[in-house]
């Protein structure tokens, strides 16, 4: 007992409180994050919102919280036995000295593992073309027969066949019944697809069922029915699940509904508003007909009215003939007197322009130009004769010849006038002309 005090004093004590502390610090300081899978046990939903209960195996057990912010978001709805992933928190309660997990997500514990499976064939798909929408066939407009596969128990199959009846009864619905959960599902809902497609004898098919976890759902993630549907003739609508539920049957559809009763309206037309549409058009009808026979009741009698016995449309005409040939005449008149005025004006111009007395004039006018030419002859050529006589008269003045008639010689050589004796030596030869000739000579000395 000493010993133990003797330790004691030599030592720091923590308080309770310190202590626990002390715990929650290292504990969420090492543990910020986790991921744990277990078996749901002791589950409680009080009216605030919240889930409690217990994650077991079969070795231990924690106590869990997960608060209504974040049990939303879960897809599915847990109950004991449940075997689920969670992600949290490691939280303390230092008060109590309780350890718990404060879960942020849940999911089935094989949800994982399905959402991967998921993710990777709708790549591969997606990758492929099978998503296009250049693939998708556009839906009916008013569907006369629709095949639904779906389980014909269950609010789904209801719901469908409830909204065709209340929009658009005269539709023709065929439920295939089939597997919508579980390991054959697959295949069943397959066989119903080509069965229904092989037959030609639905304008659309309706791939349906409720909502689920993804495990739930798993049997519209087949690889198989997915290329079914993708190769499929008949246009196919996917409800299933409700409107936050994806499927990789959605994505290869023809179109996607939000739920099963979302598929039906797509479907069908409202058939209160078909009555409406029938309604508007017989009315537009009634009027279309009543303006028509308003207006061939006007034609009608506007066609009575033009219409006149033979014989007063003869003795119309009659007088619009003799109207016709009294304008004839006069008009007639009217242009021969005019043509005859127009006569006589030309036979008064053609007398004013006549030939016969431009000839006179011209003729006249030529005898005056003649006897005016003869006379400015007669003068000029007298004028030209009294110049000539005394041009003669000078020319006859300084003539050599006059000189000649006088006695006089001119001496020549080489038709050369001889001016001096220097101009030719003895025994040349000139020329000598007188008043009557020429004289050949050669000079002696």
């Amino acid at each position: 007992m000493n010993n133990f005090t003797t330790t004691a004093s030599q030592e720091t004590a923590f308080s309770v409180s310190q202590l626990n502390k002390q715990i929650q610090q290292l504990l969420e300081a090492s543990l910020p994050w986790i991921l744990v899978e277990g078996e749901i046990s002791n589950l409680a939903k009080p009216g605030s919102g919240h889930w409690y209960f217990s994650l077991k195996d079969d070795k231990a057990q924690i106590r869990c919280a997960m608060f209504k912010g974040k049990n939303r978001a879960v897809r599915f709805q847990p109950k004991d036995g449940d075997k689920v992933r969670l992600r949290a928190r490691v939280t303390f309660y230092g008060p109590r000295g309780d350890c718990q997990l404060s879960v942020e997500g849940m999911e089935s514990a094989g949800e994982g593992a399905l959402q991967q499976a998921f993710e990777r064939l709708k790549a591969t798909l997606q990758l492929e073309g099978l998503f296009d929408s250049s693939h998708k066939k556009p839906l009916p407009q008013q569907p006369q027969r629709v095949a639904i596969i779906t389980s014909p128990i269950g609010a789904a199959v209801r719901d469908m066949v409830i909204t065709f009846r209340r929009r658009f009864p005269m539709t023709e619905l065929t439920i295939l019944p089939s597997l919508v959960q579980g390991q054959d599902a697959a295949k069943n809902i397959l066989k119903q697809l080509q069965r229904a497609d092989g037959s030609n004898h639905f304008d659309a098919i309706i791939l349906g069922r409720g909502g689920g976890s993804l495990e739930d759902l798993w049997s519209f993630n087949d690889e198989a029915l997915a290329r079914a549907i993708f190769a499929a003739n008949t246009p196919i609508v996917s409800a299933v699940g409700h409107e936050t539920d994806f499927t990789i049957a959605d994505f290869v559809a023809d179109i996607r509904a939000a739920t099963p009763t979302a598929a039906a309206e797509l479907l069908t037309p409202d058939r209160h508003q078909l009555i409406r549409q029938v309604a508007q058009q017989e009315s537009q009808l009634v009027r279309c007909m009543s303006r028509i026979l308003e207006q061939s009741q006007q034609r009608l009698d506007f066609t009575a009215k033009r219409i006149r016995h033979p014989k007063e449309r003869i003795a119309q005409q009659q007088n619009q003939l003799n109207q016709l040939a009294h304008r004839l005449r006069q008009n007639m008149q009217h242009k021969l007197a005019e043509q005859q005025t127009q006569s006589s004006n030309l036979n008064l111009r053609l007398n004013s322009n006549s030939p016969t007395h431009r000839l006179k004039r011209e003729s006249q006018k030529l005898q005056d130009i003649n006897s005016r030419l003869s006379r400015s002859l007669n003068e000029n050529l007298n004028h030209k004769q009294t110049a000539f006589a005394r041009i003669i008269d000078k020319l006859n003045l300084v003539s050599p010849l006059n000189t000649l008639s006088r006695g006089y010689a001119i001496a020549s050589k080489d038709q050369q006038v001889i001016r001096s004796i220097n101009d030719v030596e003895q025994g040349d030869s000139i020329q000598v002309r007188v008043q009557d000739g020429e004289i050949s000579c050669s000079v002696k000395s």
